[in-house]
């Protein structure tokens, strides 16, 4: 997903246009949306510490931590990251960006609890941040490879309230996917169809070429296992996000 900012020119625009430009366009605009060459993930993991190394933890440090958290780094991850940089930017500087670090990760604790109740409900593993994929969801999800010969079968969780963009799978014969619901509750929806609610035990076949998404419910985690139907010239087109108008008329 793109990033975007107006913060240059909201603050600045009037007295001084040219730095907001650069702000706005060049670093948020050209810079921070590379990524063919960094992450997300890894462009907030620099920012953060570069930011803590200048003792610098005012509102754009706390920016920069809750869009750290939105592109993937978990609340042990950063915990890990600031006690590694302490040893190389310094103690204090390490104790204050704890404090907003905590803050900003505060609501995790509760997540951590969720995830390992909704672990207890498949016998699949949950498995890493999606981060690969993180610019094509909306909220955070994990990935578990099961098999990736034969038939690729792998255990995608969203978090309660995440779903993917509308994508496209495309191939000029066979192809498409099959998703087999096995925790949670999640929905499933077509392009100019009505959505579908998903439990353990649905099956969704998804054919070639028609544009669609899929992901949790407002109020649960939801896992389900996604199966590549073999096909030739298989390829996938991710399109724009679910806008929060469409995912906020579903209960």
């Amino acid at each position: 997903m793109a990033v975007k900012q107006t913060a240059g020119r909201d603050s600045l625009g009037d007295f001084a246009p040219e730095f907001a430009r650069l702000n706005d366009d060049v670093l948020f605009g050209e810079v921070w949306n590379r990524e063919d060459q960094l992450s997300l993930r890894d462009r907030s993991l620099v920012t953060v510490v570069s930011l803590m190394s200048q003792g610098l933890v005012d509102s754009s440090f706390r920016y920069h931590l809750t869009t750290a958290r939105q592109n993937g780094i978990t609340r042990r991850e950063i915990a890990e990251i600031l006690t590694h940089a302490a040893f190389y930017a310094g103690w204090p500087k390490a104790w204050a960006a704890f404090r907003m670090a905590k803050e900003v990760w505060a609501e995790d604790a509760a997540d951590d609890s969720g995830r390992a109740e909704h672990q207890k409900e498949m016998v699949f593993p949950i498995g890493a941040p999606n981060d690969g994929f993180a610019r094509y969801f909306t909220g955070r999800s994990y990935l578990q490879p099961l098999s990736t010969s034969q038939v690729g079968v792998y255990n995608v969780t969203f978090e309660p309230g995440c779903r993917n963009n509308w994508h496209i799978h495309h191939a000029s014969s066979g192809g498409g996917q099959l998703l087999l619901c096995v925790a949670g509750r999640g929905w499933y929806q077509e392009w100019g169809q009505e959505a579908r609610e998903l439990h353990p035990g649905d099956v969704v076949n998804i054919p070639p070429e028609v544009k669609h998404w899929h992901g949790a419910a407002r109020d649960s985690w939801f896992s389900h296992l996604a199966l590549e139907v073999p096909g030739a010239d298989c390829s996938n087109e991710w399109l724009e996000p679910v806008s929060d108008q469409t995912y906020g008329l579903l209960d």
